[in-house]
């Protein structure tokens, strides 16, 4: 190998000084370099980086055209050239070609989009977001990942499996299991072997619109459907429950019906059948489901101002209190993000009340405070006294996990006892523990508190009471409970600014009655510590448990049958208020007929027809009825009561002794 080879080699390409190249001996050389270094034949070489088309936009057609004829262009040589001008044309012919080698960030006008390649791209794209547009989106995203679920914490049977193992459950269904359902599962219910046959009940979904990440779904009932619920108005109008009971015996999975009956049932303390009976009302819901509507994803959404959508809410509501009392905790808190993903902005059952507590009894600490903080700039859930003390609770149990400080725990606490000092005297009480003389005799703390409160606020802590005293049971509670009860009362004795701030927040949030939201969830809940508060306005009608409190908005496509008016009687008697309680239309002054000036509602009007009486049966319950109302109002006006013994008889006969038992005759 020549001496040249080497120092190519070797990357010097120098040549000594007054030293002649020598054409054919370089390319020899060039040829033998090649093969040293691995590359086989001689390729051919250009004196362009190639790294700099990264750098550079696409060239243009004849650009390319040209750089091509460049480099196809004949190298050979002519007959009696000269080998050192070859060498030198080869040399001037790269300089060209560099030359006239395009600048960096230059296009040609070939490569330039035309208009409709641009508004063809927008259309796609769609305009360009705006900041306010950004924000909601950031929030729908945000409330879509806090209330996603899996859908295997929507069936408690899960839960109660990994809470006494697979075989135990297993064997109790196989105890009530007798024959082979032919129902299929669902998300939420397990359907049970005595369900009849669902089939076409009339209950459909169907798919409205779509709201940036949001997707907006609605029920529809069918012609048939509307029969039957206005049959079933009908029967709850007539205040016979055997009626309703009726309307399920012929329709075994009318929704509304389902939960009214199941309500009765609860009543009567017959717990396992109001849980059946809702779960095959969630059952029919679920089974209309559209295949795009999803529970778990969190982004769909119903309208619960359609009368056809509240019956999701409230089944799932009462389906999630049920599951709540048999321990599964998981699941009820599962199911409270159902129900809040559906409207959660509006939250139409207040599921802001509960879902805490459910959150702390499955031990979603974490969860529960980033709900809470996430939450805390749209809706202040800080000035509910559940969420305050709640996540005060989860901060303590995640210090003890070494998640937050304990400093961070004990403000939380310190604040929601300033804010809401009414909660301590009743919760304390509910544990069975003795209080504190100090704190009892402190103004802050004492009787006070619970006077000065506004009506709105004592139901809500009445409410959180009631529910979450037991887990204030746990003894690590109540010393952290106690020594942050003590650090509060001596900033109220130092003057501390923050409780005349948050006394000044009482007052101005806690005005009036509470929103519509909330006592409509006081009524679901059933629980006889907290009576709903009702006011004028809005108890227009009864208040149904398949549909209590409409809102102010309501979308209804079907109207409450009235009840015909009753003329109250001055002198009214005993009899007739024993009449009256019996049949609420009852009216001593309507003629026989209905007919008269001063007649209420014919008789005809009060009765209703159900599905499988004939006409000619009607008509006689009818005629019956209208001759048992005559003779009732005969009996009453004929009855005579006598009159009563003035004094003077009644002295002389103590006078005379006639009525000593010794003097009967």
């Amino acid at each position: 190998m020549s001496s040249r080879v080497l120092r190519k080699l070797q990357g010097d390409t120098g040549l000594p000084v007054g030293a002649e190249s020598d054409p054919e001996k370089e390319e020899e050389e060039d040829d033998l370099l090649a093969v040293a270094t691995g590359g086989g034949a001689k390729k051919k070489q250009f004196n362009v980086n190639r790294y700099d088309l990264l750098n550079q936009q696409s060239l243009s057609e004849s650009e390319v055209k040209e750089d091509d004829d460049n480099e196809t262009e004949p190298t050979q040589d002519q007959d009696g050239a000269d080998p050192c001008d070859k060498g030198a044309k080869r040399k001037k012919k790269k300089k060209k070609k560099k030359a006239t080698k395009p600048a960096f960030n230059q296009r040609s006008s070939e490569d330039n989009f035309d208009g409709d390649e641009i508004d063809q791209v927008n259309r796609l794209l769609g305009p360009v977001p705006s900041a306010e547009t950004a924000q909601a989106a950031i929030e729908v995203q945000r409330t879509k990942e806090l209330l996603s679920i899996e859908n295997r914490n929507l069936n408690p049977n899960n839960e109660l499996k990994r809470i006494f193992g697979v075989k135990i459950v297993q064997s109790e269904q196989r105890k009530k299991s007798r024959t082979r359902t032919h129902l299929r599962n669902t998300g939420i219910v397990t359907p049970k072997d005595t369900w009849p046959m669902i089939g076409k009940q009339g209950i459909t979904m169907r798919y409205c619109e779509q709201k940036g990440q949001v997707q907006i779904f609605s029920y529809e009932h069918s012609p048939d459907y509307q029969q039957v619920q206005k049959i079933f108005l009908q029967a709850v109008e007539s205040l016979n429950p055997d009626n309703v009971v009726s309307v399920i015996h012929s329709h075994p999975y009318h929704v509304d019906a389902l939960l009214q009956v199941a309500e009765l049932c609860k009543m009567s303390e017959d717990v396992q059948m109001a849980a059946d009976l809702i779960e095959r009302a969630l059952y029919a819901l679920e089974h209309a489901f559209h295949p795009l509507f999803s529970l778990a994803q969190g982004n769909c959404r119903l309208d619960y101002c359609r009368q056809e959508n509240r019956a999701l809410f409230i089944a799932l509501f009462k389906h999630l209190t049920l599951v709540g009392q048999r321990a599964c905790h998981r699941t009820a808190l599962e199911l409270s993000k159902v129900v809040l993903s559906l409207d959660p902005e509006g939250d139409p059952l207040a599921m802001v009340l509960v879902i805490d507590l459910y959150a702390l009894r499955s031990r979603q600490f974490a969860w529960l405070v980033r709900l809470a903080d996430e939450w805390e700039a749209s809706r202040n859930l800080s000035q509910l006294p559940n969420i305050a003390y709640s996540t005060a609770v989860a901060r303590f149990h995640l210090a003890q996990q070494g998640a937050v400080e304990m400093a961070d725990a004990d403000a939380a606490l310190q604040l929601a006892l300033i804010m809401f000092p009414g909660v301590l005297s009743p919760l304390l009480e509910k544990c069975s523990v003795q209080v504190d003389q100090k704190v009892l005799g402190h103004n802050f703390f004492g009787p006070n508190s619970q006077t000065s409160m506004p009506p709105a606020l004592a139901q809500l802590v009445q409410l959180y009471v009631a529910r979450c005293w037991p887990v204030w049971k746990e003894p690590e509670l109540l010393p952290w409970l106690e020594r942050n009860t003590h650090a509060v009362l001596a900033r109220v004795d130092s003057k501390d600014p923050l409780v005349s701030e948050c006394d000044g927040h009482r007052r101005r949030r806690y005005q009036g009655n509470p929103p519509r939201n909330i006592t409509r969830h006081i009524v679901l809940a059933d629980l006889k510590e907290v009576p709903p508060v009702i006011s004028q306005s809005e108890a227009s009608g009864p208040v149904m448990s398949f549909d209590p409190l409409p809102p102010t908005n309501s979308i209804n496509i079907y109207e409450r049958p009235r009840r015909p008016r009753v003329t109250t009687v001055d002198n009214a008697g005993a009899l007739t208020l024993f009449f009256r309680s019996l049949l609420p239309t009852f009216n001593v002054n309507e003629p026989p007929g209905g007919e008269g000036a001063g007649a209420a509602a014919p008789a005809e009007e009060v009765q209703y027809e159900f599905e499988g009486e004939n006409e000619g049966g009607g008509l006689e319950v009818r005629r019956n009825l209208a001759s048992l109302m005559d003779m009732l109002r005969d009996l009453l006006r004929n009855i005579q009561l006598p009159d009563a013994p003035d004094a003077r008889g009644d002295a002389d006969v103590d006078s005379s002794g006639d009525d000593e038992p010794g003097n009967e005759t």
